[in-house]
C-alpha cells in the first residue's frame, strides 16, 4: 500500500495552525504529511512555527515527506543572479534535517525567450549540479517538479516530464530526481505510462490531484484505480503527496483515494 501524505497547506486546515493539522492528519490515520515552503518566503506558503511543527511531528510519529525550496527563483530571467537560492538552500536543508524531511522540491522558474530551450535546460543541469555539490553529505535529496503551463503555471520553463528527466539525467546524482505530479501531467495531456517508463527510477516522489480543477480524487475525470495501477506497474513504491483542494471535509475527501491506493 502506498504511503499517502496529505498536504497541510490545503488539507486539515479546519484543525487550525500547521502543527494542529499534523495532529489532525495523524488522528485520521495518516503517518505522513507534506508542506510548501517552511518560512513562507514565497506566496501562497505561509510562515510555520517550526519548533511547534517539529513537536507535533515527533509527538505523533508523523513523517514530513517533502517541503519546497525557498525562494522559487526565476532561474532563466536576467541578470541570472541565483545567489539567494543558493543561500537559502543551506537554510532549507538545515530545516529539513531538523524536521526529519528527506527531500526538498525544486522547480525551473520561468523560461526566458532570449535563449533556445535546450540551452535553458542545460543551464538547469548546471545550476542543480552546483546545488547538489553544495549540500553534499547532508542526506537531503532534491526533487525537480515539472508543472503545467496550460492552467496553473503559465510561463514556467519545465512543463514536460521528459524534460525534467533530461535535467535529472544530466545532474546524475542519487540525491536528485523527478517529482511526477499526476495532475500536472494530465493537464498537459501526457501519457502517464509512457512518461513513467521513460523516467524509470528517476521518479523519486509523486503528487496527485484530480483534473480538471485540481480537486479531490473522484471530483474530476481521472480514473484513479487505473492511474494507481499504472504507477504501481512503473515500479514506484514511494510516498504520494495529496496536493489538492478538497471539496469536502479533509478526512472524508481522502477516503476514496485511500481505498484506491490500498488496492494498487
Amino acid at each position: 500500500m502506498y504511503q499517502l501524505a496529505p498536504n497541510i497547506e490545503l488539507l486539515f486546515t479546519e484543525a487550525g495552525d500547521y502543527h494542529d493539522r499534523v495532529r489532525a492528519a495523524a488522528a485520521a490515520g495518516f503517518d505522513a504529511v507534506e508542506m510548501w515552503g517552511p518560512t513562507g518566503v514565497d506566496a501562497p506558503a505561509a510562515p510555520k512555527d517550526l519548533p511547534a511543527l517539529k513537536a507535533a511531528l515527533e509527538e505523533t510519529g508523523t513523517q514530513l515527506t517533502a517541503q519546497l525550496a525557498e525562494p522559487r527563483t526565476q532561474f532563466m530571467i536576467p541578470p541570472w543572479d541565483h545567489s539567494e537560492f543558493f543561500r537559502k538552500l543551506d537554510e532549507g536543508v538545515e530545516i529539513a534535517r531538523d524536521l526529519g524531511c528527506p527531500r526538498i522540491v525544486v522547480g525551473s522558474g520561468t523560461g526566458f525567450g532570449g535563449w533556445k530551450r535546450q540551452v535553458q535546460l542545460d543551464k538547469l543541469v548546471e545550476i542543480y549540479q552546483k546545488a547538489i555539490a553544495q549540500i553534499d553529505g547532508s542526506g537531503i535529496a532534491l526533487a525537480l517538479e515539472p508543472v503545467n503551463v496550460r492552467v496553473d503555471h503559465p510561463g514556467a520553463l519545465l512543463d514536460r516530464t521528459a524534460e525534467a528527466v533530461y535535467v535529472a539525467r544530466g545532474v546524475d546524482s542519487p540525491f536528485f530526481g523527478v517529482l511526477y505530479d499526476i495532475y500536472h501531467s494530465a493537464v498537459e495531456g501526457e501519457d502517464m505510462a509512457v512518461e513513467l517508463a521513460n523516467a524509470g527510477d528517476l521518479v523519486t516522489y509523486v503528487q496527485l490531484a484530480d483534473a480538471p480543477g485540481r480537486g479531490e480524487p473522484g471530483a474530476g475525470e481521472l480514473d484513479w484505480p487505473e492511474r494507481l495501477r499504472t504507477l504501481r506497474a512503473s515500479g514506484y513504491g514511494g510516498p504520494i503527496g495529496l496536493e489538492y483542494y478538497p471539496q469536502t471535509e479533509s478526512a472524508a475527501s481522502i477516503a476514496r483515494i485511500s481505498d484506491w491506493a490500498a488496492g494498487a
